[in-house]
């Protein structure tokens, strides 16, 4: 079964690749035609990830998922959520969003965090959401050089190494996009 990803990330395209497994061929915007940036206006995660995968939907009519991922800072009120992406500017600066994290949490003892991911899925014109969420906490500095976004800033609750010093099979074993798409692959493999 073909279904298209909302994303040209690659590294989300690798780790969603990896969960899924081969029984699903898994195809990016790009590989369906589709180059522009779809808005991510909505002020949810999971409003994001149904807009994303209902625009995917009127363009291709294919089957789509989406997903929008956010790292909420107990901290800092649930920031930067929804605003994960484009915390520090308008355009996916990944160095600059670090930088102002670890601003915004100077001095700060209490750096529980967790990060959640909504995964939209349309499947013959139906709806299904999905839910992904990894507790943890924010680093003083960063660590590690694998993952991409915060990953190098993200302790996961109980280990000793951020996301971006494991493995990406580690990190795809325990995060929260992993595991909101092991349930969209679950229910894929009822339905096929």
């Amino acid at each position: 079964m073909k279904i298209v990803f909302a994303t040209n990330n690659a590294h989300k395209l690798d780790e969603v690749r990896q969960v899924v497994g081969e029984e699903f061929e898994i195809v990016s915007l790009r590989e369906c035609g589709i180059v522009e940036d779809i808005p991510e206006n909505e002020p949810t995660l999971e409003g994001n990830a149904l807009a994303k995968a209902r625009y995917i939907y009127e363009r291709t009519g294919m089957n789509c998922f989406a997903d929008d991922t956010g790292l909420e800072v107990d901290a800092l009120g649930g920031e930067p959520g929804v605003r994960s992406a484009r915390y520090a500017t308008d355009g996916h600066d990944d160095e600059a969003n670090k930088r102002l994290l670890l601003e915004r949490l100077q001095g700060e003892e209490m750096r529980s965090a967790q990060f959640r991911t909504a995964v939209a899925l349309i499947m013959d014109g139906k709806e299904y959401l999905f839910e992904g969420i990894v507790r943890g906490e924010i680093a003083l500095e960063q660590h590690g050089e694998g993952g991409f976004g915060y990953d190098p800033l993200f302790f996961p609750e109980g280990g000793e190494l951020t996301f971006a010093q494991m493995s990406s099979e580690e990190k795809n074993a325990i995060s929260h996009r992993g595991r909101a798409v092991r349930k969209l692959a679950e229910f894929l493999q009822k339905i096929e």
